[in-house]
């Protein structure tokens, strides 16, 4: 972040708080610095000292919030966060305004949370208990209210890498190298992705499909969920294999076999639809081609066009294709765990 856009930011939170504070909330008045809190890739935090207490802020990314539908997006987060909290799902939810939960200030948009202590998961120390608890969590919201979907064409991804690759090479882009001799890799990603999407069964849930380790704190051996703007209803074994990965450690390239294990034991625990076949759908792992597409964009200042946004969609790039290739590397040793998960309980669906 730049000093322009910090100090942007700062100003907009010191109104944000003054304001609210005016209308008669006891946010208090803004004391000491504003500081910025690593970890979010597409959002700005900071946490916020007042004479009433310590807030975190999320600052939402202005070129986010002028796509189509954001809004929507956004209320129906908000609608499901208030289910999570009523099923006693350990959340740190945004605080409310007279029902209103994002709030506007200088032309920018902003939610606040009441300050968690804890330790955001340490992605190169993952345990199993870790693992195990986040399993149980994302089962249980998943338990929630589960149902049967109609049968529907699935919604692909038809991502052209090729002109991608093109633009980077008439832009220069520094990116154009490692997606050349990645493109047949990405392209057969994509395809795997695409057959597993018409394999998943027809089933809906509420769902966090942003839980992974970035958003999960521990204080005292407790989870605490943060960053729930991506809850939305989407399918079960989908995101119950996608978060897994995750939590195995497959964003850092540092597969355990015994994490994934956990994961999907503290899951089954919590929530079992009687399904086992995550093997046959590995394909929906590499979900990562949708997020690599975004960063490709940004790369080339076709999504936001400040530097650092650029330098961010670079980075991300770099980092979303070699977790692509490690997963394509390692798709027998995952499935080999997938495949050895116990048995659903009899009279199981």
């Amino acid at each position: 972040m730049t000093e322009e856009q910090c100090s942007e930011n700062h100003l907009a939170i010191t109104e944000l708080f003054t304001n609210y504070s005016q209308k008669g909330y006891a946010l208090g008045r803004v004391i000491g610095d504003i500081l910025p809190v690593s970890g979010g890739l597409m959002h700005k935090m900071f946490k916020v000292q007042t004479d009433k207490g310590t807030y975190a802020v999320k600052c939402l990314n202005p070129e986010i919030m002028k796509r189509p539908g954001v809004f929507d997006n956004y209320g129906r987060a908000e609608a499901l966060e208030a289910i999570l909290e009523d099923n006693d799902i350990p959340i740190v939810p945004a605080l409310s305004f007279k029902g209103k939960k994002m709030l506007k200030a200088d032309g920018r948009y902003f939610y606040i949370f009441k300050w968690q202590e804890g330790q955001i998961t340490d992605w190169n120390n993952i345990s199993e208990e870790q693992c195990n608890k986040a399993g149980e969590i994302l089962g249980k919201i998943h338990a929630i209210d589960p149902k049967n979907d109609e049968e529907s064409d699935p919604e692909l991804s038809e991502i052209d890498f090729r002109r991608y690759l093109k633009k980077a090479k008439e832009k220069e882009c520094s990116i154009a190298s490692l997606l050349e001799e990645s493109i047949e890799i990405l392209e057969a990603a994509q395809d795997k992705l695409n057959e597993a999407r018409k394999k998943l069964p027809p089933m809906q849930v509420i769902s966090d499909d942003d839980m992974d380790p970035k958003n999960i704190m521990w204080d005292k051996g407790e989870l605490f969920v943060i960053d729930l703007e991506c809850l939305g209803y989407s399918n079960p074994i989908a995101s119950c294999l996608e978060l897994s990965l995750q939590w195995a450690g497959t964003v850092n390239q540092k597969f355990s076999s015994e994490n994934l294990a956990a994961f999907y034991t503290g899951y089954l625990n919590a929530y079992d639809n009687g399904f086992r076949a995550y093997d046959e759908l590995y394909g929906i792992a590499y979900t990562w081609v949708e997020w690599l597409e975004y960063n490709l964009r940004r790369a080339l200042a076709m999504e936001g066009d400040t530097d650092e946004d650029i330098k961010a969609g670079e980075i991300e790039v770099a980092n979303t294709i070699g977790r692509i290739r490690y997963l394509y590397s390692i798709e027998k040793d995952i499935c080999a765990v997938l495949g050895e998960l116990p048995a659903p309980e009899k009279g199981m669906v």
